[in-house]
């Protein structure tokens, strides 16, 4: 099934330590504040660990934003902020604009950045599955299910918390709609790749093969759309990514139209849809170089050099030839000289995001804990203001080299 996709690098936070001498004023305030410190911690360590699952991802999100959640709501449940929710100032990179960070006193700050950095390790983890030479089964659900749930967190963070915010989204960078909007729909699309995978393997109707083909299609090219107004010095690898797939996938499309059209004894017009699917996979052929020679942030890879592109491309040529044998012997029908319109509707396979709720409040937080944190007590010369030389240190993520692919598919 080996698949290969385009990833940007993890935003990098500042560590914080939770501290507030004189301020929590209680062992149980205290525990909370060790608590937070500790989880967060752990949290950050896991986005590098190449053994973490997604179990051990929901538990280790679950008790870090659990804790979290005393410094933004209420404990009756009101519309009313916690009263910790400025008590901190959090640091969080971009994944797009390299080590320049984005700073706020703001713990619903630090909920949506910490959210996305969750988001992208279920991408993370699907492509290191799905880039595997023998991947199971139950491994391809795997693949399928976080890339659904990491755009319904994607979704959830633009929907429900992002408009939280007291200061504006700064344009261009990672929680601005057309960024999230992106991130949603390359995952939708992505996890389809797999759909596609798997309905040619089990040999569906190529009518649906070309039908999810072509609706991938047009997601990758919304995506693309999505990224076209921003600056071009931050997103170049990341839109010839999604132009590359974009066309692969239209390739795909008339690819199986044609063995549509030849099916229904239409071969004229089958050869014309693979001729169209030739162009397309030339198309993504010249952008997979471009790609490869293009700076910028995410992975570094040469995609034309991977079997599913190989694939492809065997497959265009072998169905045009036989295209063109079949209607040398039987058909002898006119090539149309217009390419079919692909008017596709896939009625099975389409990718939904996974609705996605943060966890509920922890029960360390009670009334007498929140009430234990004594604001007057907060040091005149706020020591969790940012300090200017402070540095953002970028994560180190592991490199991930693509394997060599036996052509073994999933059984």
């Amino acid at each position: 099934m080996t698949h290969w996709f385009h990833r940007n690098p993890l935003k990098a936070t500042a560590p914080v330590s939770f501290n507030y001498y004189g301020v929590a004023t209680t062992p149980a305030a205290t525990k909370i504040c060790n608590d937070l410190r500790l989880s967060r911690s752990r949290l950050l360590e896991l986005f590098t660990d190449l053994s973490c699952n997604p179990d051990m991802m929901k538990n280790a999100t679950d008790s870090y934003f659990s804790l979290l959640k005393g410094f933004i709501v209420s404990l009756d449940d009101s519309s009313q902020d916690s009263k910790l929710r400025y008590i901190q100032n959090f640091k969080w990179t971009d994944t797009l604009q390299g080590q320049v960070p984005s700073a706020q006193q703001d713990a619903v700050f630090e909920l949506i950045s910490m959210g996305f950095n969750v988001a992208l390790w279920y991408t993370k983890y699907a492509s290191r599955l799905a880039g595997k030479e023998d991947i199971t089964e139950d491994e391809a659900k795997d693949v399928h299910r976080s890339m659904k749930i990491a755009a319904g967190i994607f979704k959830h963070l633009k929907e429900s918390h992002i408009p939280k915010l007291i200061t504006p989204v700064e344009k261009g960078r990672d929680l601005e709609a057309r960024l999230i909007d992106s991130y949603v729909i390359q995952c939708q699309a992505e996890a389809q790749e797999v759909t596609i995978a798997r309905a040619i393997e089990l040999k569906h109707n190529p009518g649906l093969i070309a039908a999810l083909a072509y609706e991938t299609a047009n997601f990758y090219q919304r995506a693309d759309q999505m990224l076209s107004s921003l600056d071009p010095a931050y997103t170049t690898k990341w839109r010839k990514y999604l132009q590359l797939k974009s066309c692969f996938y239209m390739a795909y499309a008339y690819c199986y139209h044609g063995q549509t059209l030849l099916a229904g004894d239409k071969c004229g017009e089958a050869i014309r849809s693979l001729q169209e699917s030739e162009k397309f996979f030339a198309k993504a052929e010249a952008l997979c170089k471009e790609y490869g020679e293009t700076k910028g942030p995410g992975t570094t890879a040469k995609p034309s050099g991977h079997l599913f592109f190989r694939k492809l491309g065997s497959l265009v040529k072998n169905t045009l030839e036989k295209c063109q044998r079949e209607n040398g012997f039987i058909y002898f029908q006119k090539i149309p000289p217009e390419a079919p319109q692909l008017e596709l509707k896939a009625n099975y396979g389409l990718v939904e995001p996974i609705a996605f709720e943060f966890p509920a409040l922890h029960a360390h937080w009670t009334s007498e804990a929140l009430s234990a944190f004594d604001l007057t007590k907060r040091p005149k010369e706020d020591s969790a203001k940012p300090k200017p030389e402070e540095e953002v240190k970028p994560v180190k993520e592991p490199d991930i080299k693509p394997q060599k692919d036996t052509g073994c598919q999933i059984s």
